[in-house]
């Protein structure tokens, strides 16, 4: 960073006008949150040799993957209580019926839109450690409270109250990511992290299990939210502790580390890595932007499916497994949907370049065994359990590259931060309407399993796929643009005005301090 002793006229209410006219000269109070610790600290630093980055990347691994993986394992785990305590004996102590269970299910959702508002402010106004172990403790109590519930009523606020709470958790976890991994990591590292989501039915399951032989006169299911629950609240202490807000405070990183790690990010994605003041410009580019909508859309198309996830305990019923044989079959599930995950990790890490591609080819079998539950006779039980395990665990990949690509190809923080409130909205309002679609025809479900099918395993390939279209033709414009600067010694610069007194200086910092959205800051090349 270098300085250039520029005062700046034209000053009023605290604002100069070339940061108006001029995207790349903003206030410091604009610039990245890490723009200090590099000023002090980042020309002490020298190059990251090979042996230093991978001593980095463990230390990345360890610290920040491992804690957000467990922390995602967790949401998932007590998102899914209800759909447990079903087989534990939640509808007898209740009253629930088919159709208030799928009510419930509404419900969690309608609070997950409601909080998006809210929680994606705090986001971005608190420090990451605050936000998510306070968001931790607080589901941690709900869940504690769903034990003394007698009835549906007494279900219904908590149900809402945990989708509020949790709704903004994978945003946040998905920006940790963003701020310690680059650019083609993320995307890499996705399915590995999701496996704490959609291997969670392998925990549950087999709690499940061993709660079936309880002996004691409280229904399992209760003891089942209190262990869940206990679990939270333990890890709320732990991310009190261990959480990084962002990579210059990271305690595990020592300075050097954290100056490699700021810059590895910086210059795989030509962006910030943290802003905390909402910029009204960048709230507007997400809107307008397509690519936003595009991506909202197919997470409303694709969650269409996801109630099936929760329809499971109950469609096991209808087969005529008994509750005990649910509970392995959960395991096993959890058990191929681990190995589905790392199978795409690998994909992607050594076929970099085609995420809607294989976004769109983990639809396939979600189709076939859709067909299947459909066509295949009633009194067949393995090949229909087969086909009912085999579209959750598959569409689960196209999620999970889809969220991932979603963050990995947006700049500017305000930017980032709306469009996955643009998704997660969609996701909610998807969600809301997927329980409904299992109201009536079972146990066949016709209309379900048809609307899954197109709706949801056809049109989200298609969505991600005319993405993946646009942001080519964006990147093939930015390459010759990028081209054509270099060759007049453009390689990407602008400037922060600090204020010391009554003067106003330009300091010159490359353009991924300036936390630019990606139409802003041409630099910025488009993952596929």
């Amino acid at each position: 960073m270098s300085s250039e002793k520029q005062p700046i006229p034209e000053v009023a209410s605290g604002r100069s006008s070339p940061s108006l006219r001029d995207p790349k000269i903003i206030s410091s109070k604009a610039a990245d949150e890490t723009i200090r610790f590099i000023e002090e600290h980042g020309a002490d630093v020298g190059e990251l040799t090979p042996e230093k980055l991978k001593k980095l990347k463990k230390k990345l691994y360890i610290h920040v993957l491992l804690l957000v993986t467990f922390i995602d394992f967790m949401l998932y785990v007590d998102k899914s209580t209800l759909g447990q305590a079903t087989l534990l004996g939640l509808f007898e102590d209740t009253g629930l019926t088919n159709a208030s269970y799928n009510n419930l299910n509404s419900l969690f959702y309608t609070g997950y839109i409601v909080g998006q508002i809210p929680g994606h402010f705090l986001i971005q106004r608190l420090p990451l450690r605050t936000y998510i172990s306070g968001t931790i403790f607080a589901w941690a109590a709900i869940v504690c409270l769903h034990c003394t519930a007698s009835s549906y009523g007494a279900l219904i606020p908590l149900r809402f109250f945990l989708g509020f709470v949790e709704s903004s958790m994978l945003p946040a976890l998905e920006i940790t990511m963003s701020m310690f991994f680059t650019q083609q990591e993320v995307l890499h590292i996705q399915p590995i992290f999701y496996i704490s989501c959609i291997g969670s039915p392998m925990f549950t399951g087999l709690v499940s299990y061993g709660l079936l032989f309880s002996k004691v006169s409280v229904s399992p299911w209760k003891f089942f939210m209190i262990i869940t629950g206990g679990m939270s609240l333990l890890l709320a202490g732990l991310t009190w502790v261990a959480f990084p807000n962002n990579p210059s405070t990271a305690w595990f990183l020592t300075t050097e580390e954290k100056i490699h790690t700021i810059r590895r990010v910086q210059d795989s994605t030509r962006s910030s890595i943290e802003q905390k003041t909402f910029k009204r410009h960048q709230f507007n580019e997400a809107l307008k932007d397509p690519v936003s909508w595009l991506f909202a859309g197919a997470g409303f198309t694709l969650m269409i499916a996801n109630n099936l996830a929760y329809q499971q305990s109950l469609l096991f019923l209808d087969l005529g497994v008994s509750d005990l044989g649910s509970t392995l079959v959960w395991v096993a599930s959890g058990g191929f949907a681990i190995v589905a995950c790392i199978v795409a990790s690998v994909l992607i890490r050594y076929f970099p370049g085609y995420s809607a591609v294989w976004a769109a080819v983990w639809c396939l079998p979600c189709i076939a065994a859709s067909i299947g539950m459909v066509t295949i006779a009633w009194d067949k039980t393995i090949p229909l359990l087969a086909c009912l395990l085999l579209p959750p665990n598959c569409f689960a990949q196209t999620w999970i590259i889809s969220l991932g690509w979603l963050s990995s190809s947006c700049a500017g923080h305000t930017k980032r931060l709306t469009r996955n409130a643009m998704f997660m909205v969609l996701y909610g309002i998807s969600n809301i309407i997927s329980p409904q679609i299992w109201k009536t025809g079972g146990p066949r479900y016709y209309g379900a399993w048809i609307t899954q099918i197109i709706v949801a395993f056809t049109m989200t390939p298609l969505l991600l796929l005319t993405i993946r279209y646009v942001l080519s033709k964006r990147n093939k414009e930015r390459r010759q643009w990028i081209a054509e600067q270099a060759a007049l010694g453009n390689h990407g610069e602008g400037y922060v005005e600090q204020v010391d007194g009554n003067e106003t200086t330009k300091v010159k910092v490359d353009v991924a301090m300036l936390d630019l959205t990606d139409l802003e800051n041409k630099f910025f090349i488009y993952p596929l």
